[in-house]
């Protein structure tokens, strides 16, 4: 059999759909993978920046992924390319890489996660992704590269700036707009809807289109805002993350049943 590894996200954008993911903060057991599967989901966003799930955990969590289809995406802290081979090479099959500004980072990225001829990342032997099944190593790293989703979060003015330049760049699957940091640093805290933000949506989207790659939206979780963005091209999506679906349910029943009496 040849090797052979699947990546629902990248399916989904090939196929000209949306790749829908949800943030993971909270998750801290292997079947929060199934579970979003079960929930409609087509890849996991396991954040390594801004909470303590460790490595350990997130590749935990990977294996479990590649199980059901569901492609187990990890965001490291900024530049941490040393994390982000060890999570691919635990099963992971792709990285968000946060508070990327020029092209110059973007190519850095791109060749530390991808085998050779299209990188330098280096050769592992016995990957959970082929099921540790033995192929032929170039069958292997071809595979590996196909299925490897590099994205690149956008979260400053100068990055908006490049965003044409970054998204040019060979191995970069997706330009995503960091919205809250975007924000802050534009002086607008949570004006997710402001014309700014949108004319950087607009960009960035734009950007994509000239250079066959796909716009991201990240930290807005208002359904009419992502309707906007969706409409103008954003086709990798995070409408949410467990805490915020966990707390928005649970506060809704809450409300429900103190009403009752």
């Amino acid at each position: 059999m040849p090797a052979v590894v699947h990546n629902a996200a990248k399916d989904r954008l090939a196929a000209g759909e949306m790749a829908l993911g949800v943030i993971l903060r909270q998750a801290r057991t292997v079947d929060i993978a199934p579970a979003m599967k079960a929930c409609g989901y087509d890849w996991l966003f396991l954040d390594l920046e801004h909470n303590s799930m460790d490595l350990d955990m997130a590749v935990q969590i990977s294996v479990a992924a590649l199980g059901v289809d569901i492609a187990p995406i990890v965001r490291v802290p900024a530049r941490q390319l040393w994390m982000a081979t060890r999570v691919l090479d635990g099963g992971a099959l792709g990285i968000v890489m946060p508070h990327v500004d020029t092209p110059e980072e973007a190519q850095a990225i791109a060749a530390a996660l991808h085998y050779p001829p299209h990188g330098h990342r280096s050769v592992a032997g016995g990957l959970p992704h082929l099921r540790y099944e033995k192929h032929p190593l170039g069958e292997t790293c071809a595979a590996i590269n196909a299925a490897t989703m590099v994205i690149v979060m956008l979260e400053t003015p100068l990055a908006i700036k490049n965003a044409d330049a970054i998204a040019a760049v060979p191995g970069i699957d997706s330009l995503l707009i960091g919205t809250n940091d975007l924000a802050m640093e534009l002086g607008i805290p949570g004006g997710f809807g402001d014309e700014r933000i949108a004319a950087a949506y607009q960009a960035v989207v734009d950007a994509c289109k000239r250079q066959g790659k796909h716009a991201g939206v990240g930290g807005i979780a208002d359904e009419a805002l992502l309707k906007r963005y969706i409409d103008m091209g954003v086709r990798v999506v995070l409408p949410g993350s467990d805490l915020g679906f966990l707390q928005t349910a649970a506060s809704a029943t809450a409300a429900k049943m103190r009403g009752f009496l």
